[in-house]
């Protein structure tokens, strides 16, 4: 079934700036994509599990132990300001 798409419209939402002849090119293109992508949607299996990898992945972490702490004089060293012994940093709530 032929999908009429209007591709200025299409390249305007993606904001991509196309010459006349890539426009002309991705009329002619995009019904095939669009048709590749509905076979995808048909193989998808109400069996088969929701995947962002193709290949099993897992996270390696350190192990969490306590480590000695930074000292203070060297944590404040790289403040840009620093009051009352603290990090000094801009108010983002309002008081009222």
């Amino acid at each position: 079934m032929p999908v009429e798409i209007d591709i200025e419209h299409v390249a305007r939402l993606a904001r991509l700036a196309l010459t006349g002849e890539e426009k002309e090119r991705l009329s002619r293109q995009l019904p095939d994509i669009l048709s590749h992508a509905a076979k995808v949607g048909e193989v998808a299996a109400e069996d088969v599990p929701p995947t962002a990898y193709a290949v099993p992945r897992s996270n390696v972490f350190r192990a969490d132990e306590p480590d000695e702490c930074l000292p203070h004089d060297a944590a404040m060293a790289g403040a840009p300001e620093v009051e009352d012994h603290r990090f000094r940093v801009p108010r983002i709530v309002e008081m009222e």
